[in-house]
């Protein structure tokens, strides 16, 4: 299968803007786990268990580093903490566990 997304230089991690309030939630350690729609840019093979993640406050330098500690799909993502203010309903949600 081909990748969907070209190759970039860095240190390969998955890189994950956030609004602020779940950024301060990741700092402080109130939140392990972001939800994207699940799909090419989220999904098994790109949020593999060991991965370096890059969290950063939207696109600004303010960033944490961690790593993906644990993947899961929901398939009824609608009860989700934020998920339908951010993406309304219906599909599926990749579930990615982070440590920081």
């Amino acid at each position: 299968m081909r990748d969907v997304y070209p190759k970039r230089k860095g240190d390969g991690s998955l890189f994950i803007p956030l609004r602020t309030e779940f950024f301060d939630q990741f700092r402080a350690g109130t939140k392990r786990e972001e939800f994207r729609p699940y799909g090419p840019r989220w999904n098994e093979r790109t949020c593999k268990p060991g991965r370096k993640v890059t969290l950063s406050r939207g696109y600004s330098r303010d960033r944490l580093k961690g790593k993906v500690a644990g993947f899961r799909v929901d398939e009824n993502p609608i009860a989700l903490p934020g998920w339908l203010e951010c993406y309304g309903e219906g599909g599926k949600a990749a579930c990615i566990e982070i440590e920081l």
